[in-house]
């Protein structure tokens, strides 16, 4: 594992925020979102079949307004700390995520991540956490269900997403007691997004703003979480107990280096270069590529393309003798995975 300190070193000179990169990028998000979802208004007056194919493209400049809001929650995006809260703010009103409440639980995630003996301390977080080999065996065949059920490809990156973001975000679940504020930035959210929502409905008709808004923010939420999951759920991402977890083993071995083509990097704020992001939170989305080129200590994380991505999403179990992730089908009930990976005797 290469020295983190030098690393660290390293990636300070990549945390100072460039003030025309920052406002370009939020000329071409917003400006992008904005033209495609006016585009698809436009449409609806001819055919709703037009309109969605539109709705790809906008679902694709909602994550990278999505990409700005993480930035600003980790006071990336600007120098200023009241800009980055305004600009997050203005974010969630895009993305359905209440600013404040979701900075808070994404904290924990930094915090806890790859950790064994501190999933919990991630909360209701299925997507960057996972379930032991032996944790799942000693589970009764009802909880066992449950487990493969939510963690079914279909479900979990299909089905939860859209729901999480429309519905889940408009309560504060999984907030812990002393979260006032991230509380009350959840109702004023809503009560912000019952503004603009009605507004639109009002002038446009509701109809019509259903038809546009609800594809974009169903395509964008299942883009945002896969990405999400694969930079964490991997057939090699490492996983330790709390006395061997270290910052650089959890940062280089932990998360992935997600290589996309060009386009898709730059719609998806440069996320892929997940590792950089978590060896330091501090560097903003656009120069998360020019510091892992820099430094030959992140070529050592593991890689994954979009064909290997999407073999990655069967990856839920994590077995402590095999050191990596595996599927549900290598852990049947009652059976160690390491003696199913043993040959019989005889043999």
């Amino acid at each position: 594992m290469p020295q983190m300190d030098q690393i660290l070193s390293g990636t300070k000179a990549f945390q100072a925020p460039i003030l025309a990169r920052s406002l370009g990028q939020l000329a071409t998000s917003f400006g992008g979102f904005f033209a495609t979802c006016t585009a698809m208004y436009l449409c609806l007056a001819i055919s709703l079949w037009i309109t969605l194919p539109i709705s790809v493209l906008a679902a694709g400049f909602l994550v990278r307004i999505f990409i700005i809001q993480h930035d600003c929650g980790h006071g990336s995006f600007f120098r200023s700390r009241r800009a980055n809260e305004l600009i997050g703010r203005l974010c969630s009103l895009m993305t359905l995520t209440p600013y404040a409440f979701w900075r808070r639980q994404h904290a924990r995630h930094h915090g806890s991540w790859n950790n064994l003996d501190r999933r919990a301390a991630s909360g209701l977080d299925i997507y960057s956490s996972c379930t032991t080999v032996a944790e799942y065996q000693a589970l009764g065949r009802w909880r066992r269900c449950l487990v493969r059920l939510t963690n079914h490809p279909i479900v979990a990156n299909l089905l939860l997403p859209p729901l999480v973001f429309v519905i889940l975000y408009r309560v504060p679940f999984d907030a812990a007691k002393g979260w006032r504020r991230e509380r009350r930035g959840v109702y004023l959210t809503n009560l912000a997004l019952a503004v603009l929502m009605g507004g639109l409905g009002l002038a446009l008709g509701y109809g019509r703003v259903a038809a546009v808004q609800l594809p974009i923010m169903v395509i964008a939420s299942i883009v945002g979480v896969w990405l999400f999951s694969i930079q964490h759920r991997f057939e090699h991402a490492r996983w330790m107990p709390d006395a061997s977890w270290s910052f650089a083993a959890a940062s280089l071995a932990g998360a992935s280096y997600l290589r996309l083509p060009r386009l898709l990097q730059w719609f998806t704020g440069n996320i892929g270069l997940h590792h950089v992001h978590h060896v330091d939170p501090r560097i903003p989305n656009y120069r998360l590529e020019e510091c892992h080129n820099a430094d030959a200590g992140f070529q050592s994380a593991s890689t994954l393309t979009l064909r290997t991505a999407f073999h990655a999403l069967r990856y839920a179990l994590w077995d402590s003798d095999l050191e990596r992730l595996v599927p549900f089908r290598s852990a049947p009930a009652g059976k160690s995975i390491s003696a199913a990976h043993q040959p019989a005797s005889g043999d």
